[in-house]
């Protein structure tokens, strides 16, 4: 045996699922001359439960052999994978081959009684599993019997059933042991809403400045997001900002009386990553937050940016954690041509252990206040061993806690980080527009690392406003949510999303008046009414993810074909037996990805995925818009960008 998964690319880390998620167990296993192998795997349950799961062989001529399961329990699994003799397997196919040609059939008959008493002896077989096999063992003997009731025995379905589920073994041969992390479900799961508390209830006063939102103004909005079907509330730095070099409007360098600064500017007189902004309110305003957004079935994520402005506490207590120039000075951040004098990098190189402990005691007290996600702010400017200790020391201490790598970097250092243990990462979702982007993109996500990185397709953030956004119109908005809703079982939306904010700072990507520098002040209802918000759409978005769970799992995407270079298509199953209702689930979603266009042509679907053999009709249900159609493997379809750019299709299966 060889070539196995789940599995890494560095066997020091382990390979991860969440709980509920699909996971493919697969092994290369074979043996020399023509006999019949089996192949196991054992699995062992965090608290010690053990089962024995049968893999069935691919028949793809490179001796791969598969199965799948999917883990409830959370914590570490082991596994092991058993190839051996399937003596009733060899039996079967040498007993059909030579009593049909009439060529040892009373050797073939005597063997097969043989493997019969083997399999009668077994006293854990069912009593009337054990009579059947007795009863056929002494027809097999009977001299009587001839060829054709014989090959009626060797055929018979239900023996081969009886040794599929308690197989007759020999030569057993045993892999080495693994292990697979089982993390809770909102590791993998869910759907992300990013807001600026301060600008939640932010009211502009009567001299034309704003008042700051506070944490209970920015309560009276998670109703809404609830409502909306998102899961977490992912809230930007809320600690006391920066005064020192702190950022104007539109990242200018003159900030005028008001302006707020950058969250990510952290750190002033008031305190530092452990306080929160005195505008926002206090600490145990901040805790009604969370336990209100609890109420709603929401959960709170907060950034975790390990980065000071020039006037945090640290600064002056443990000046070497930061990067003096030859002239006296401090470096501050840059990412060219961007630069961020408002913050000051951390250097690990002059006090690891020092950072590590403060590290540690800001996580531990920001869980302490309720929080258990931590969206982490460029980790691939960080030590990558840094990393890999600090989520393994807060993982000991509290399992439950989920780590999102904003890890927009190259795929080494990307893959690097989910492999030390960010149990999500931002990916490059949000600059794969085409469809051939698109198709190598979700088929790498669903295919190639899907053992250790699960991506959070977010479709913007404060940071990223794409081209395709601001020249896409609102057909843009939609194309993008809808793939990133059903691509993946996490994704994300900041804020301003559903109001189509798509004007950009000339010569950036980021969103003119950006939020990250000022308050804004949006009337998210007024929108709403005059049909200029996409609420809604992201509201019945979630409702279908929350309804078909199929799309809760991210291994199961396969790409199917269109005759238009515009037109993704891609399918996501799950069978019944693996189903959390009880019935299999398959959606089929059809994207015209150029949002300046109406798009008609031929889509092809390799409907056996399905079981639906090719040329069969079927029903599909339109769940955007309730439409029903009868479809086959070859189907042409018409989506105008213009209003609903987007099919997502439910197969409505005859099981």
């Amino acid at each position: 045996m060889t070539l196995s998964s789940p599995s890494v690319p560095d066997g020091r880390f382990r390979p991860s699922a969440f709980s509920g998620e699909i996971v493919p167990f697969r092994t290369t296993a074979f043996r020399e001359g023509h006999d019949r192998i089996g192949v196991h795997v054992r699995l062992f349950s965090p608290s010690g439960d053990e089962s024995l799961h049968r893999l069935l062989a691919l028949n793809d001529g490179f001796d791969r052999w598969e199965t799948a399961v999917a883990p409830l329990e959370e914590g570490v699994w082991r596994f092991q994978f058993e190839a051996f003799a399937d003596d009733f397997a060899t039996w079967e196919h040498a007993a059909d081959l030579k009593i049909a040609a009439g060529v040892d059939t009373a050797v073939m008959r005597e063997m097969g009684a043989q493997l019969f008493d083997r399999a009668v002896a077994d006293k854990t077989r069912p009593i009337t599993e054990r009579r059947r096999l007795e009863n056929a063992a002494v027809s097999l003997r009977d001299p009587d019997v001839g060829d054709a009731a014989t090959l009626e025995i060797v055929r018979d379905p239900t023996f081969a059933e009886f040794f599929a589920m308690r197989p007759l073994t020999s030569l057993m041969s045993i892999g080495p042991p693994s292990e697979l992390l089982v993390e809770r479900e909102r590791a993998g799961l869910g759907s992300w809403y990013e807001f600026f508390p301060r600008s939640e209830g932010a009211r502009r006063l009567n001299d034309g400045t704003i008042k700051s939102g506070t944490f209970r103004s920015a309560t009276r909005r998670l109703p809404a997001v609830a409502a909306m079907g998102f899961d977490v509330i992912y809230l930007p730095p809320i600690h006391p900002i920066g005064r020192v070099n702190r950022k104007g409007r539109n990242n200018t360098l003159d900030p005028q009386p008001g302006d707020p600064g950058s969250p990510w500017a952290i750190g002033a007189a008031e305190g530092g990553h452990d306080a929160v902004h005195p505008d926002l309110g206090t600490m145990a305003d901040f805790r009604a937050f969370v336990r209100s957004a609890r109420a709603e079935g929401v959960e709170v994520a907060l950034d975790f940016a390990l980065q000071a402005a020039p006037d945090h506490p640290w600064v002056t207590s443990h000046p070497e954690w930061f990067t003096t120039l030859p002239d006296g000075s401090i470096a501050y951040a840059e990412n060219p041509p961007k630069k961020y004098q408002d913050i000051y990098p951390i250097n690990f190189d002059n006090d690891p252990e020092g950072i590590r402990a403060e590290a540690l005691r800001v996580l531990r007290h920001w869980i302490a206040q309720g929080v258990k996600i931590f969206r982490v702010d460029n980790p691939h400017t960080k030590p990558l061993q840094f990393w890999e200790w600090l989520i393994a020391t807060v993982s000991a201490e509290t399992p439950d806690v989920v780590f999102l790598a904003e890890a927009f970097t190259r795929p080494a250092p990307l893959q690097g980080l989910a492999l030390a243990g960010f149990q999500q990462s931002y990916t490059y979702f949000t600059w794969r527009n085409t469809k051939l982007e698109l198709e190598g993109f979700l088929t790498g996500l669903a295919l190639e690392t899907a053992d250790f990185l699960r991506p959070n397709l977010f479709v913007n953030t404060p940071d990223i406003l794409t081209e395709y956004l601001q020249y896409g119109g609102r057909p843009a908005y939609k194309i993008r949510a809808a793939i990133a809703a059903t691509g993946a079982p996490t994704y994300g939306v900041y804020a301003g999303y559903e109001l189509y904010e798509n004007v950009a700072r000339p010569g950036s990507e980021e969103n003119i008046d950006n939020e990250k520098y000022e308050y804004k002040v949006r009337d998210w209802a007024a929108a709403e009414a005059d049909g200029n918000s996409l609420a809604p759409y992201l509201t019945q978005l979630n409702e279908i993810r929350r309804a078909h769970p199929a799309l809760g799992q991210l291994r199961n995407l396969r790409v199917h074909w269109s005759d238009d270079d515009a037109i993704l298509v891609f399918s996501k199953r799950i069978g019944a037996e693996l189903s959390p209702t009880g019935h299999s689930d398959t959606i089929l979603v059809v994207a015209n990805v150029d949002p300046h266009s109406v798009r008609q042509t031929m889509v092809h679907l390799d409907t056996r995925i399905w079981g639906v053999e090719p040329g069969e009709r079927f029903e599909v249900e339109e769940l955007l818009t309730g439409a029903h159609w009868t479809w086959s493997d070859h189907n042409f379809v018409k989506l105008d960008a213009f209003t609903e750019p987007v099919h997502i299709l439910h197969v409505k299966e005859s099981r």
